[in-house]
């Protein structure tokens, strides 16, 4: 391939022998830069593999003294290897990209006041060594080993995309290089620099892997384009638009390149070190970059994903370039790995940024190897919607043959364990046999055979509290056969595929080796000599002769990729295509059921949907089944859900669908017909209310509670004013609404409330406007507005409130509180309003009801959510006496609350609570959780408080623990993050700086403590 590119006029790296850093002392480095250029700085070191490079800061008009510590540059010296010409080019591409992308920040050379580029060739201690002072750029690189968010990933990817664009058909002699770090040599480097290494283990693997990665190279060499490239533009050489949040330590005022920590910071729009600019296949700068992610915390190969997608959104890759692009990141990962184990030997281990970076090389290598490249490949192919086998025949007939001889296809029983199948409801995807148990009884009924079909995600294959989804793909079938089967192969080596029948006879052709062995060969599978059980599972499938092996099982993210390595044996056996044959991600089912996948979804609910009515995440996962506190997606993978208390049994409690299930079956109407239920139902829940509060009405939802409420104190009252506390929500009717004040649910609250409605303060203890021992000032300040509305003519008719402050994240309100308030509105002639939607029903733990902890009673109870566990239902709980003033209002029912369905629904929520403890369990779990939140706030200061009691916490995030600052982007980050380790939480509060933690309350121990390691994990990883 040397043909590809010209003789190098400039380093040639197999012709340098051996290339030793430049190591100036620091006060050289600064006397060169005052005598120089007049430059009056402080120094300091900056990491590199072959150059040396230094921060310069400038220093303060006191002698000794250093103020502010401006960046004014980067002082690069060269390594004396690089010629004058090199360095020309370095400058020139670094111009170009600037003029051609002016959006992005470059670093570039600075001048003098004269214009003249502070560009020199010093004599030094160390010989002449050219020197340059490269323009600062604030923000901070992605060195380290963060996490690094789809977003961030994705703008590297933009990058390296708008770098492309702007190289292209840019010429320079400087370019005329051969680079060990330019992939067209690679093969070289690794045959070069391998025997360096001093694992003979790992040698072995990264040469056989580099090997085997150059032969996929090759092969599309020939049509890579190729031009100028950065071929550097790594999480080192990339800086954010933005300081970093949270900085601390004696230099916090200054953020250097290589400070980044990988969270809550703005996305990259800088570049900075062109050291390595030359002519390469212009891919090289797209796999450059995606390798250079494989190294941080959490990383995998399908997290470059989204920066393959953006590079190729603005420079569409070629067939041949996504064919090119993973064998590429194997090579990268195999000479970084063999570079940094010699640059630490000619270093004599001096070298501190290269011995560093070992353990990181190594960990791009490992993930880079981690899938096999065909996979990867496949996998990239179908993310951009390329066919990299177009007019190839997928189907395998007429070439390959399998039949399953005395196989009745007219009596074949095809079995769903999907997420969405009615077989795996109430939990029984959990139990052990299910699948066979399901074939068993199929078989039993008279099937010929039961079979599962391929790609289509089994539930049964989920795991529960796992940050790393589960393979639950197929990539082949399962058949149970009635009567022992004879599985027929003829395979035709042309069409280069296997039969693997598992774990009962694995076939495979064996490599033809001499020109007389025979196109075609018959196997017979189950003999007599080696007959194939009745009634056992066979596992098939098909898979290319000179592929990876594939596992019968994958993971979805990847699935796309290994099904691409097979063909579906079902239609080779006369059984019905699989319905994910073609695309693992879509077309859930077949027939009627058919669904897309959950983007097309997604994009359906955007077009039909009212827009108002969010959902959660930007690209949230499609649940479609529950189970006790967690939650399942299409591919089968399973969710902690700590935000779902509308479900305080938990998902598909069995109890309440099979009552809801019966009643349906029989009658569902409204509450002015005459049936049982209701009438249970109210009596039970009247009972859990103190006296005098007796009288039920039954809604449908929290939001039609407290309406219901406040219309209720309107009309005993004869009053029109009601007094509300601020950043509480309450819900969307139009009474709820206009006393709810949080601008998080409506940004303007405050300005459109009636004005029938007065707030008074959030009694707040950790950032309202009174703190801490101040807080005692909230209730008669409350109660002094209260009495002030009375005095003027205007005495309100209610007082309402959340009894725990729930929308601020489950902060308890101040000793004493309500019980100062609600004398104040009674002693007004009001009535006392206790928002129990969110705080009711054993939440608390310690009691049923939220007042119970301030110790008073409310004239009026709104409650929803947990009454139904989901199912449509809410209750205002009164007085007798009350309730009947509300005759002035005429008649009233709620169509849905108080039907006999959602009547049967409530006591058997009600029974539930009884039979399984779930106040004591909110109790119990809840302490702990709360205990093992307070021990991370230790820990991690971006944890200012942990509030609440039982299981209704906040975790509160600020940046800083003295002025409280909200840290509103980081807490979405972090709950994004969270999402991709398995657990669903959303942010509250005004701020959006509140997880807001009210999990089912059958939550147990083991969620409770995978939901506190995760969080830890993303804390001390990044976000």
């Amino acid at each position: 391939m040397t043909d590809q590119h010209r003789l190098p006029l400039g380093f040639d790296f197999f012709g340098a022998g051996e290339l030793p850093a430049p190591g100036l002392p620091a006060d050289e480095v600064a006397a060169i830069l005052r005598r120089h250029w007049g430059l009056d700085v402080e120094l300091r070191s900056l990491g590199s593999q072959q150059d040396q490079n230094f921060l310069a800061l400038r220093a303060a008009s006191v002698p000794g003294s250093w103020s502010a510590k401006t960046p004014i540059g980067v002082v690069k010296i060269t390594n004396p290897a690089f010629t004058a010409a090199e360095l020309a080019a370095q400058d020139a591409a670094a111009s170009r990209i600037a003029a051609h992308a002016p959006t992005l920040r470059i670093a570039t050379t600075t001048t003098d006041a004269a214009g003249e580029p502070r560009s020199i060739a010093a004599d030094t201690s160390e010989g002449p060594l050219s020197i340059r002072l490269i323009s600062f750029l604030d923000g901070g690189t992605l060195h380290g080993s963060a996490y690094l968010s789809p977003h961030t990933v994705a703008r590297m990817g933009e990058l390296a995309a708008r770098v492309s664009l702007a190289l292209d058909g840019f010429e320079h002699d400087g370019l005329d290089r051969v680079l060990q770090w330019d992939p067209r040599f690679a093969d070289r480097v690794v045959d070069l620099l391998a025997p360096h290494h001093p694992d003979a283990e790992k040698r072995a693997r990264v040469t056989d892997a580099a090997a085997a990665a150059w032969a996929a190279v090759t092969a599309v060499a020939d049509a890579l384009p190729v031009q100028a490239v950065h071929l550097d533009l790594t999480d080192d050489n990339v800086v954010r638009s933005v300081r970093q949040a949270g900085a601390a330590g004696p230099d916090a005022e200054v953020v250097v390149p290589g400070s980044g920590s990988g969270s809550g910071s703005g996305l990259p729009d800088g570049l900075i070190d062109f050291g390595d600019v030359t002519r390469s296949w212009a891919v090289a700068e797209l796999a450059i970059t995606i390798s250079s992610v494989l190294h941080h915390a959490g990383a995998e190969p399908v997290s470059v994903l989204p920066a393959i997608r953006a590079f190729h959104a603005l420079r569409p890759l070629s067939l041949a370039e996504v064919a090119a692009v993973w064998p590429l990141v194997v090579v990268r990962g195999a000479v970084l790995v063999v570079s940094g184990e010699h640059q630490v030997q000619l270093d004599g281990g001096e070298n501190a940024y290269a011995a560093d970076g070992i353990e990181r090389e190594w960990r791009i290598f490992e993930q880079a190897v981690s899938v096999p490249t065909e996979v990867m490949t496949a996998l990239i192919a179908a993310e951009l919607g390329v066919d990299l086998d177009a007019g190839a025949d997928s189907s395998g007939r007429g070439s390959f043959d399998l039949t399953a001889i005395g196989l009745d296809t007219a009596r074949v029983a095809r079995l769903d364990v999907s997420p969405e199948s009615d077989e795996v409801d109430g939990g029984a995807w959990l139990e052990a046999g299910l699948e066979e148990r399901l074939a068993l009884a199929a078989l039993d009924a008279g099937a010929s055979a039961a079979w599962l079909p391929r790609a289509t995600p089994r539930l049964t294959e989920s795991r529960i509290r796992s940050a790393e989804s589960p393979a639950t793909v197929p990539t082949g079938i399962d058949v149970w056969f009635a009567s022992p089967p004879v599985l027929e192969i003829v395979e035709s080596r042309s069409a280069g595929l296997r039969a693997v029948v598992e774990p009962e006879l694995a076939v495979e052709p064996e490599t033809p080796a001499e020109a007389e062995t025979p196109a075609d060969a018959r196997i017979d599978a189950g003999a007599d000599d080696s007959p194939l059980p009745a009634r056992t599972r066979v596992r098939i499938r098909i898979e290319r002769v000179d592929g990876p092996a594939v596992p019968h099982l994958v993971r979805a993210e990847y699935a796309a990729g290994w099904l691409a390595q097979t063909i579906d044996p079902a239609p080779l056996l006369g059984l019905a295509a699989s319905a994910h044959s073609a695309t693992p991600t879509s077309d859930r089912h077949d027939g009627a059921r058919a669904e897309p996948d959950p983007a097309a979804l997604l994009a359906r609910r955007g077009a039909s949907f009212a827009e108002v009515q969010e959902h959660y995440y930007d690209a949230p996962p499609r649940i479609e089944r529950g189970w006790r506190e967690h939650l399942v997606d299409v591919d089968g993978r399973a969710y902690l859900d700590m935000v779902n208390n509308v479900t305080p049994l938990g998902h598909g409690h069995v109890g309440v669908a099979d009552a809801v299930s019966r009643q349906l079956r029989r009658l569902n109407t409204n509450s002015r017909f005459h049936y049982g239920a209701v009438v249970e139902y109210a009596e039970r829940l009247a009972a859990l209310a103190p006296d005098p509060l007796d009288t039920v009405f039954l809604v449908n939802s929290g939001s039609e509670a407290a309406d219901l409420a406040i219309r209720v104190a309107l009309a005993a009252t004869g009053r029109r004013d009601v007094v509300a506390i601020l950043e509480a929500y309450h819900g969307w009717t139009y009474a709820s609404d206009a006393v709810s004040t949080s601008v998080a649910d409506n940004p303007n609250a405050l300005e459109t409330r009636p004005d029938w409605v007065h707030g008074v303060d959030a009694p707040n203890p950790f950032r309202g406007v009174h703190r801490g021992a101040d807080a005692a000032r909230y209730a008669p300040e409350a109660a002094a507005r209260i009495a002030e509305l009375a005095a003027t003519g205007r005495p309100p008719a209610a007082f309402i409130a959340e009894t725990f402050f729930g929308n601020a994240g489950g902060i308890p309100l101040p000793d004493g509180y309500l019980a100062e308030v609600y004398a104040a509105v009674r002693a007004a002639g009001g009535l006392a309003i206790a928002d129990e939607v969110q705080a009711g029903f054993g939440r608390l733990g310690h009691w049923f009801w939220g007042f119970e902890q301030q110790g008073v009673v409310p004239d009026v109870i709104a409650v929803a959510k947990a009454a139904g566990n989901g199912y449509p239902l809410g209750a205002v709980i009164t007085t007798r006496e009350i309730a009947a003033r509300f005759r002035t209002q005429g008649y009233f029912f709620s169509s849905t609350g108080g039907s006999p369905a959602s009547s049967v629904a409530g006591l058997a929520v009600l029974d539930a609570f009884r039979d399984e403890g779930l106040q004591r369990n909110a109790l119990e779990v809840g302490t702990r959780l709360k205990r093992r939140l307070e021990a991370l706030a230790t820990r991690h200061p971006l944890i200012g408080a942990v509030h609440g009691l039982g299981l209704y916490l906040g975790v509160e995030f600020v940046r800083d623990r003295d002025t409280l600052e909200p840290a509103t982007a980081e807490t979405a980050a972090i709950c994004d993050r969270l999402r991709d380790l398995g657990v669903i939480m959303q942010p509250t509060g005004d701020h959006q700086n509140v997880l807001k933690t009210k999990p089912p309350l059958c939550l147990d121990d083991a969620s409770a403590d995978f939901f506190v390691e995760m969080l830890d994990r993303v804390l001390a990883e990044g976000w």
